[in-house]
């Protein structure tokens, strides 16, 4: 395995591609008794168009989810209470670009891992299990569908995006669940969980070179089939319809205000554009922005407020969310103050101070395992090292913080979703 140091955040990473395809990364550490592994696959809800061996396919929506529900399910087995024997705690999440199965422990961690890497490569699909699994699923959309914070994020992307498959919801809808058979579910797992398609990624006391003799031992060198998948949309940046709002069981209106953004692609250049953009959120309405002091103290926010740079493949956008009486006021205060800072530019003592303080928190996200793990793989599918960080933020200058507001934050590029209580006239 290649074992390198980053000096910058004191981590010592090894990692290896193996003959079977699969990344494996480790990341020691040496005394702790808690080891937490991941295994990923670069495939999520917006995954649904691909080509396999020269077939085409178009999946209905919420089939990663309901790939990750029914992978825990093999014949005669309990997987969860193999685990629990085991001393491991295992989980699961679908996001719309990623698929992670995962689990933490103290001890048995050999055990853990084969067990790991066995159920998630065992596609077991019977009618009758992929039928009673529909049923949960569906109760799982229903209580979506009765979240306001859900809805309403639903609500925004439904307005902004046209093409882009952001527009249905990652358990997909009571129709398309509707649509998966055993057939679909093996053709997906086929195509998406190739070991040339995941990385294992593995935080604790563990041997490294161990770790990645048991992912080989326990995965097939043999030929997988060949895959394309669609991985871009063509989506205009601007926005037809500027306001959007719906009503429900809330106590005061709660809002998301969006800017659609060029989506940043992957690689070095990428994930530097998803920096400058983080910062740029930052300045412009972050906790100790003089926006968020200002619409505080007139009372257009409380403490729920908040925002920030959001990336999925094939989209992005800079957004803020809160509950507000008047969302429209907050609205228009946001372009003030942007249009403010693309012309005047920001304080070189607060642009160092903002740098200082993101990079900190990367820092320190290095201590929770789970961030640390969460954050190795997704950037390694980004085409990018997370540790190599640092060096980016040194490339960045004010003026970027400057032309990123100037482009993103228009007229022509926001969209307002807006939640307001059953009760209440909109304002």
């Amino acid at each position: 395995m290649e074992k390198i140091f980053y000096p910058e955040v004191g981590e010592t990473l090894w990692r290896e591609k193996l003959p079977c395809g699969l990344e494996v990364q480790v990341l020691p550490r040496p005394g702790f008794t808690k080891k937490l592994c991941y295994f990923v696959t670069d495939y999520g809800a917006i995954h649904r168009e691909f080509t396999m061996d020269g077939v085409s396919y178009n999946a209905p929506a919420g089939v990663a989810h309901y790939l990750e529900h029914k992978l825990f399910d093999m014949p005669g087995r309990d997987i969860t209470g193999e685990f629990a024997a085991l001393g491991a705690i295992p989980n699961a999440f679908t996001s719309y670009d990623m698929t992670a199965y995962y689990f933490s422990c103290t001890e048995n961690f050999t055990q853990n891992l084969r067990l790991l890497l066995e159920f998630v490569t065992t596609p077991y699909f019977t009618p009758e299990s992929v039928a009673k699994e529909q049923g949960i699923i569906d109760q799982e959309i229903g209580m979506n569908e009765d979240n306001p914070d859900n809805r309403l994020f639903e609500l925004l992307v439904q307005t902004m995006y046209r093409e882009h498959p952001i527009r249905t919801p990652i358990l997909g809808t009571r129709q398309s669940i509707a649509q998966i058979t055993p057939e679909v579910l093996s053709a997906c797992h086929r195509a998406f969980y190739r070991p040339e398609n995941m990385i294992l990624c593995v935080v604790g006391d563990v041997e490294p070179e161990e770790v990645a003799a048991i992912a080989q031992q326990m995965l097939s060198d043999a030929p997988h089939p060949e895959v394309t998948y669609l991985r871009s949309w063509q989506e205009p940046v601007q926005t037809e319809q500027k306001l959007v709002s719906e009503r429900m069981e809330v106590s005061m209106p709660m809002f998301q205000l969006a800017f659609k953004s060029e989506p940043v692609g992957r690689g070095e250049d990428a994930v530097r554009r998803e920096l400058v953009a983080d910062l740029a959120a930052e300045a412009l309405f972050g906790e100790s922005s003089q926006l968020y002091l200002q619409m505080y103290d007139d009372g257009l926010i409380d403490a729920s407020f908040g925002g920030g740079f959001e990336t999925i493949e094939g989209m992005a956008m800079l957004i803020a969310s809160g509950d507000s009486r008047r969302p429209e006021a907050v609205r228009d205060a946001v372009l003030r103050e942007a249009a403010r800072i693309a012309e005047e530019g920001i304080e070189e003592s607060d642009f160092l101070r903002m740098k200082r303080s993101a990079l900190g928190r990367r820092i320190r996200g290095l201590d929770s395992f789970e961030s640390t793990c969460f954050r190795i793989c997704a950037y390694y599918f980004a085409k990018y090292d997370y540790f190599r960080l640092p060096a980016l933020y040194r490339q960045i200058g004010r003026e970027d913080i400057r032309q990123f507001l100037q482009q993103t934050v228009t007229q022509d590029s926001l969209c307002l979703a807006v939640i307001y209580p059953n009760e209440e006239e909109t304002i």
